[in-house]
């Protein structure tokens, strides 16, 4: 039997949790059904007419795209304009779409950090802190012969990671109790009798973003009809998350050697700059898309420039008065690689977890802006 969109998004969502995306946004699964199979995953920046003539030629059952496709409410769904004959397609065919937009902004290994990547920045921190991670501690009891099963499930799921070691997890033998009352169906003993049974204390951590994972994967490994099992909060400091990423370049350059940097580094012919005051750029911001929010945070923070896209006059102006560089690469020229990203890693993880499904990307992409 083929996995089923809920299994391919769980997958997914082990480097992309929806708990990192922006509260303004909107991801997830947009149309479609969880429980639909799926055979083959399609990704794109965008879903148009284009890209989703193609998902459809390659027989895709789910489409992951970048940019929500559904963004403002939806009150009219006219079949005779373009997002109206879009959404009909899509439910005649059985296709289901899922956005992965702020969320893989975010992630670590997401596009920021391919972006910072490709500049090959050094010491990188975040940009825009987003919230934090916080640690929870989870405690499971288990069936003694069943222990390295459901241990297995719930690490493998996310929990267990402390720092640079992952599996980290605390085990107790002990005693448990319980007496099955009508209409229980138990897995051990019957109907009002009191059970003993030789059973383990599992305690481990977790980030609260994978609690819904981690507890999914436990509960089906579990043999109990009802699992006994605590969450508690912990005041461990956890994992931080933003938006955007600040390193330093190997070494100084001119604002005007940066510029052939960056046109190396993206593949671009053409970078529109706003003049700062550094004489030599060495401290970098990066966001991708549309970053002009993160100006004010990256004068803050001490950056001589800012890279992203979709850089307005007064966003400029704003720069400028400052003192910081701002280097516009354009906003789909910062996250066409979404695409191979995507699928290399999305890949792997279902090759990891044993997933025979297929994931192609869109060959081409729909450039909306050019500058000749």
């Amino acid at each position: 039997m083929a996995p089923k969109v809920k299994d391919i998004i769980q997958i997914f969502e082990k480097k992309a949790s929806e708990t990192l995306a922006m509260d303004w946004d909107q991801i997830g699964l947009q149309i479609g059904s969880m429980d639909d199979e799926v055979k083959t995953v399609f990704v794109t920046l965008d879903l148009t007419m284009e890209t989703l003539e193609e998902a459809v030629q390659k027989n895709a059952q789910l489409i992951i795209t970048h940019h929500p496709f559904i963004f403002d409410p939806v009150r009219k769904i006219r079949t005779d304009q373009t997002k109206g004959f879009i959404i009909a397609q899509l439910l005649r065919k059985n296709i289901s779409l899922y956005v992965a937009h702020t969320n893989v902004d975010i992630a670590l290994g997401g596009l920021n950090d391919w972006a910072s990547d490709l500049l090959k920045l050094k010491n990188i921190t975040l940009l825009q802190e987003t919230g934090e991670d916080s640690l929870e501690k989870l405690v499971v009891f288990i069936p003694a012969e069943y222990a390295t099963k459901v241990s297995n499930a719930i690490m493998d799921a996310g929990a267990g990671h402390i720092g640079e070691y992952s599996h980290c997890g605390y085990y107790l033998k002990g005693t448990g109790t319980f007496k099955p009352l009508a209409g229980a169906t138990p897995f051990i003993g019957s109907e009002n009798r009191l059970e003993t049974v030789e059973e383990v204390r599992l305690e481990t951590v977790m980030h609260s973003s994978k609690r819904s994972q981690v507890l999914k994967s436990m509960i089906e490994a579990h043999p109990y009809e009802e699992v006994a099992y605590d969450i508690y909060p912990l005041k461990n400091n956890g994992h931080r998350n933003g938006i955007g990423r600040i390193g330093d370049l190997p070494e100084g350059q001119t604002p005007e050697i940066f510029i052939q940097i960056l046109k190396e580094a993206f593949s671009i012919q053409h970078v529109r700059w706003t003049p700062g005051s550094a004489e030599y750029i060495v401290k970098v911001g990066v966001l991708t898309g549309s970053g002009a929010s993160a100006i004010n945070a990256a004068v803050m923070k001490g950056c001589d420039c800012l890279v992203t896209g979709d850089i307005k006059y007064h966003d400029a102006q704003l720069a400028s008065e400052q003192g910081l560089h701002l280097f516009d690469i354009g906003h789909f020229e910062s996250e066409i690689t979404f695409v191979p990203l995507i699928v290399n890693q999305l890949k792997g993880q279902l090759e990891n977890s044993g997933l025979n499904v297929d994931v192609i990307g869109a060959t081409e992409q729909q450039k909306l802006i050019f500058t000749k």
